[in-house]
């Protein structure tokens, strides 16, 4: 399945955290400098160093800018489009793999800046984007990503700080808009700690959205090394972006798992649409595998609903207790039953219509995709695309994806 990646930005994410972190992983130095050295850009060099924050040792990665040569020429590096950032990508020799993603992660950027301002996405001018240390690090990036051959990525929820920052467009509350943008559209989790700054920077979120393809971390792994890249900030706690390369010892151990499960039943002849709905509801959140209502008859040929739930041994008295809660019943029937599951996970792809998250079943060496009803409804909001169509570009495109891994 190739290398699984674990990004843990509880204390922020940026571009230069990345890429330290990545190099500490063990991306190669040599390969990173090679790539970016045939960049048609100037007036910076890089800095590959060690560095402490609270007491860990961390790796430093920064692009410092000549200032002479920024004065002279800041004009056409503040303002590229993503036109321009595409024909300085086109120009890479290296594989397309580096581009496509160098390519997604601006996208991503782009257009978080243009719903931010309100304007097409074609009118945004990277004023920091358009930088050359910006364009180094996501860059660097997607040539760190693919020289240590990582397939999948796990992001944790992002950290940010509260305050406000100057940026280009002049002080904006933190999270910066941008951020906020990628947060919202990529469903990224969002922690906004009392560290005074912006912890998390519009590149860091769009580097999370765009290598983001799982949503949690395995129920058992193990690490195979660990990496850590350093901010330039100091707060309370360490301003450090922690990576793992890891292995999942779990698919082999859930892959068609036969499992002991529990099944509660309840005969229901008095409760509306409203309070069934409720109790469905409460009873997923606290943990049930499966809850579903059979239409039926009762005594005196009463219409009732028979409430079936699907759930664990530990679980059966605090799922009584919600039925007894928020239904009418008085009485709950237990069933011990068995049942046998295929290894299943949530990934989230990123399609030629947008990011989308599918289920991917395992049974053996064959695999079975999924793609998921909300993914699938607001693709097809947005590009105003029947069902079924998404549908299938969605899961034909996980097929090509990871059939291969």
């Amino acid at each position: 399945m190739g290398t699984t990646l674990y990004l843990e930005c509880r204390s922020g994410i940026s571009g230069d955290m990345a890429v330290g972190a990545l190099l500490d992983l063990g991306a190669r130095r040599d390969v990173l400098e090679k790539i970016l050295g045939r960049l048609p850009v100037g007036g910076y060099r890089l800095h590959f160093g060690r560095t402490v924050k609270c007491g860990i040792d961390a790796y430093d990665f920064d692009v410092y800018l000549d200032p002479e040569y920024t004065h002279n020429h800041g004009h056409v590096h503040r303002h590229r489009n993503l036109r321009d950032i595409y024909a300085i990508i086109d120009m890479l020799t290296c594989g397309e793999r580096v581009k496509v993603l160098a390519r997604r992660i601006f996208n991503i950027l782009a257009q978080a800046e243009a719903k931010a301002h309100g304007i097409p996405v074609d009118e945004v001018h990277f004023h920091e984007v358009g930088a050359i240390d910006s364009i180094i690090d996501i860059i660097g990036v997607a040539i760190c990503i693919d020289d240590l051959e990582v397939h999948e990525v796990i992001v944790s929820p992002l950290t940010d700080g509260s305050g406000s920052v100057q940026m280009a467009h002049g002080v904006m509350p933190v999270p910066v808009p941008a951020t906020l943008r990628i947060v919202e559209e990529y469903g990224l989790g969002l922690h906004i700690s009392d560290n005074d700054g912006e912890m998390v920077t519009p590149t860091g979120a769009a580097i999370a959205a765009a290598l983001r393809t799982r949503d949690a971390l395995p129920s058992e792994f193990r690490v195979l090394k660990t990496g850590i890249g350093a901010g330039k900030k100091d707060f309370y706690q360490a301003n450090v972006l922690r990576a793992m390369l890891i292995e999942d010892l779990s698919v082999k151990k859930e892959s068609s798992a036969e499992k002991q499960m529990w099944l509660l039943e309840s005969n229901i002849d008095d409760a509306g649409g409203e309070m069934l709905g409720l109790a469905m509801e409460c009873l997923f959140e606290a943990g049930a595998a499966d809850v579903w209502y059979t239409p039926i008859y009762m005594k005196k040929s009463r219409p009732a609903n028979m409430l079936s739930v699907l759930c664990t041994e530990e679980l059966i008295t605090p799922l009584e207790n919600l039925i007894f809660k928020h239904t009418t019943t008085i009485g709950i029937r237990r069933t011990p039953v068995s049942r046998i599951i295929l290894h299943r996970e949530i990934r989230i792809l990123q399609t030629a219509l947008g990011a989308a998250k599918v289920k991917i079943c395992t049974d053996g060496s064959r695999q079975y995709f999924y793609p998921e009803y909300e993914s699938i409804r607001r693709i097809c909001k947005e590009h105003r695309m029947g069902y079924q169509e998404v549908y299938a570009v969605i899961q034909e495109e996980a097929k090509n994806k990871w059939t291969a891994c």
